[in-house]
C-alpha cells in the first residue's frame, strides 16, 4: 500500500475532527475541506478532483434528499396530527414501560429488512420522540435500541443491498444467509442496542425536539386511534417490502409493463409519497384539520432537513474521494497477502474499508469481493460460509463515524452534537459489530 494514501485518509479525518470539534467548523464545510485534502495529498488530479466532489454530491442526494424530502412531511403529520403520540401510547399500554426498548429495537430489525437504514430513522423518528415526551426519560433510551435493530437488519439480512450482494459475490445459499444473520444479528441487536441504550440513556439525557414551532394551536384536534395510525404507518414500508417480493423473482409475471408499474408503485419515492397523501387526508382533513394548518406543518418540517441533506451530500463527497484514491482495495490486498484466517480476514478488511470510506455497503462488496479468491482453499459448509459473508457485515457495520451519512443522519434526525454521535451511534455500532464477529468465529470453529 503506498504511503501516500494511508497519509491521505488519516490526515483527513484527523482534519474534520479537527475543525469540528475543535474550531466549530460546520460540518458540511469541514468534509469538504477533508474531501479535497484527501484527494490532493493522494495525488488526484485537480480538475478530476473537483468532478469526484461533483459526483460524490449528486450520488448521495439523488435517493437522499427525495427520501429525507418525503419522510420529514410524512413525520410532520404523524407527529403533529397525534398519531405519533397515539402510538406511543399504545406500545405503553401494550407492553409496559419496561419492554418498550426492546420493542424500538425489533421495530428497527423488521423495518431495515426492506426499508433503508436512513429511510427507517426518518418514518420512526416521531414514534420514539413521542415516547421520550410521554417517559420524560432520554431520547437515547428509546434511539440506540431503534437504530441497533436497524443496523442489524441493513447488514445482516438479504435482502437489503449490502447482504445480498455478499450472498451472491460469495456463492452463500440465501435462505442460509438470511437464517444466520437473524441468529448472529440479534445478540448483536440486544447488545449493540438494548444495553448499549439503557446504559448510555441513564448517562446522557437527549429530549425530542420539534419539527414545528406550532404544536399548540393543532392540540385542539381530534386526535387518531391506533386503528388508524398503524396502518398507515406500515404502509409505505409494507409497500417497499412488496418490491423486495418482486425483485427477487419470487413472483413471475407474464406481462413485463406490469412488473414495471408495480416496481413504480412500490419504490421508496412512490410508498412514501403515497403515504403522504394518504396521511395528510385521514389524519388531516378527515379529521377536521384545516389545509391551511396541514401545509404550515408540511413546510415547516422542510426546515430542520437543510442540515441533513447538505452534511449527508458532503460526506457522500468524502466517501467518493476515498474510493477514487483505491485506498480499500490497497488494504484489503495488503491484509490478503499476509495470510490471516478467513474470518478474521473477512472482518478486518470490511471494518477498514467501513473506516476509511464509510458506507457499510461499500464496504461489503469491497471486502466480498477480496474473500471470494480465498474460498478456493476452504471446504466449508453451508452455514460456515454463510458465517463468513455475516463476519463481512460484522466487520461492515463497525466504527461508523464522520465519513459516514449514516452517521449524520443519526446526529441531526436527534439533534446530537458530534461527540455524543460518536457515544450513541458509533459505539453501538462498533459493539454491534464486534458482537457479531465474536459470535461468527466462534460458531464457525463449532459447526
Amino acid at each position: 500500500m503506498e504511503s501516500n494514501l494511508l497519509i491521505a485518509v488519516l490526515s483527513s479525518i484527523t482534519l474534520i475532527l479537527v475543525l469540528i470539534i475543535r474550531f466549530k467548523i460546520p460540518a458540511f464545510i469541514a468534509l469538504l475541506i477533508a474531501s479535497i485534502s484527501a484527494g490532493l495529498i493522494a495525488g488526484m488530479d485537480p480538475v478530476s478532483l473537483m468532478t469526484t466532489i461533483k459526483d460524490g454530491m449528486g450520488k448521495s442526494l439523488g435517493f437522499i434528499a427525495t427520501v429525507v424530502g418525503l419522510g420529514a412531511i410524512f413525520g410532520g403529520i404523524l407527529e403533529h396530527t397525534g398519531g405519533a403520540k397515539t402510538l406511543a401510547k399504545w406500545l405503553l399500554n401494550l407492553l409496559g414501560d419496561k419492554n418498550t426498548s426492546s420493542a424500538m429495537m425489533i421495530t428497527g430489525l423488521l423495518v431495515a429488512v426492506p426499508v433503508f437504514f436512513d429511510v427507517g430513522i426518518i418514518i420512526l423518528y416521531p414514534v420514539i420522540a413521542a415516547l421520550q415526551r410521554q417517559t420524560g426519560k432520554s431520547l437515547i433510551y428509546y434511539a440506540v435500541p431503534l437504530i441497533g435493530g436497524l443496523a442489524v437488519g441493513h447488514a445482516f439480512i438479504p435482502p437489503t443491498p449490502g447482504p445480498l450482494a455478499i450472498a451472491e459475490i460469495l456463492n452463500i445459499p440465501l435462505g442460509n444467509m438470511i437464517i444466520w444473520g437473524f441468529i448472529v444479528g440479534i445478540p448483536c441487536a440486544i447488545l449493540g442496542g438494548m444495553v448499549y441504550g439503557k446504559y448510555l440513556g441513564g448517562k446522557l439525557f437527549i429530549e425530542a425536539k420539534s419539527s414545528v414551532s406550532s404544536i399548540e394551536e393543532i392540540e385542539n384536534y381530534k386526535k387518531p386511534g391506533i386503528n388508524l395510525v398503524l396502518p398507515i404507518l406500515l404502509f409505505p414500508v409494507l409497500l417497499i417490502v412488496f418490491s423486495t417480493v418482486i425483485d427477487s423473482g419470487m413472483i413471475t409475471f407474464e406481462n413485463a409493463k406490469t412488473k414495471s408499474i408495480l416496481s413504480m408503485l412500490t419504490h421508496p419515492f412512490s410508498a412514501l409519497l403515497l403515504a403522504n397523501l394518504i396521511a395528510w387526508y385521514v389524519l388531516g382533513i378527515k379529521r377536521g384539520m384545516t389545509k391551511e394548518v396541514l401545509a404550515d406543518i408540511s413546510t415547516k418540517s422542510f426546515y430542520p432537513i437543510g442540515v441533513i441533506i447538505l452534511v449527508t451530500g458532503a460526506g457522500g463527497v468524502f466517501k467518493e474521494v476515498l474510493i477514487s484514491t483505491g485506498i480499500g482495495d490497497a488494504i484489503a490486498t495488503s491484509m490478503q497477502a499476509a495470510g490471516i484466517g478467513i474470518i478474521a480476514f473477512a472482518f478486518i478488511t470490511a471494518m477498514l474499508v467501513r473506516i476509511l470510506q464509510g458506507s457499510a455497503t461499500v464496504a461489503m462488496i469491497t471486502a466480498g469481493g477480496l474473500v471470494a479468491p480465498l474460498l478456493v482453499h476452504y471446504t466449508l459448509s453451508s452455514s460456515q460460509l454463510a458465517l463468513v459473508g455475516v463476519a463481512v457485515a460484522s466487520g461492515a457495520t463497525s466504527f461508523s463515524h464522520l465519513n459516514d451519512s449514516g452517521f449524520w443522519m443519526v446526529k441531526e434526525v436527534f439533534g446530537l452534537t458530534e461527540p455524543q454521535a460518536i457515544r450513541t451511534w458509533t459505539v453501538a455500532s462498533t459493539i454491534i459489530g464486534f458482537v457479531g464477529f465474536g459470535i461468527c468465529l466462534m460458531l464457525f470453529y463449532i459447526l
